[in-house]
């Protein structure tokens, strides 16, 4: 082959190398989030999030077979710090939802506290897992599955202090 040839095919190997690096990057979450956070893709957390969404997930699943690692950091909502609800209990108000999605994964170390609702919420899920994560002080439950799901893995988790029956929202931990 040619030396001008194979200049010409290693700059094609090497774009393609880029382009496919770029396909399966993860989409970086830190900071305020003030509207739902749909992601699409594999995704994670570089920093702690605070969440000021009123009525409405954090952040939900919008793609099947996708994972959001928390990697060590915290997403904290709105609830009150000692009660988890705030006054009342906040419908929609979840930290992170699946989004009816399938095959979605949250995984930890990371803590997601004080939602005025759920602190995860799995709904039409067929298949789906959770692990390693710590809810706490969420107004429902820290970790919930609904009916409508089906094989959800929640393995290695810790809940503390989710629920509040005064707030007529006694779900609890898992």
């Amino acid at each position: 082959m040619p030396r001008s040839a194979r200049w010409v095919l290693a700059g094609f190997v090497g774009t393609l190398l880029g382009l496919s690096a770029g396909v399966a990057s993860a989409e970086d979450i830190s900071g305020i989030i003030s509207t739902t956070r749909v992601i699409r893709e594999h995704s994670q957390l570089i920093g702690n999030v605070t969440c000021l969404v009123t009525g409405a997930p954090c952040i939900t699943f919008g793609a099947p077979r996708i994972t959001l690692r928390l990697e060590g950091f915290t997403m904290t909502g709105q609830a009150d710090p000692n009660t988890g609800c705030g006054g009342s209990l906040q419908a929609g108000e979840m930290g992170i939802t699946s989004g009816g999605q399938d095959d979605v994964e949250i995984r930890g170390p990371g803590i997601v506290q004080r939602f005025r609702a759920d602190g995860v919420f799995f709904t039409g899920t067929l298949r789906g897992k959770v692990e390693n994560i710590t809810v706490t002080t969420n107004c429902q439950s820290g970790i919930r599955v609904a009916a409508t799901a089906g094989h959800i893995t929640v393995t290695g988790n810790i809940a503390v202090r989710n629920g509040n029956t005064q707030a007529g929202a006694a779900c609890g931990g898992i």
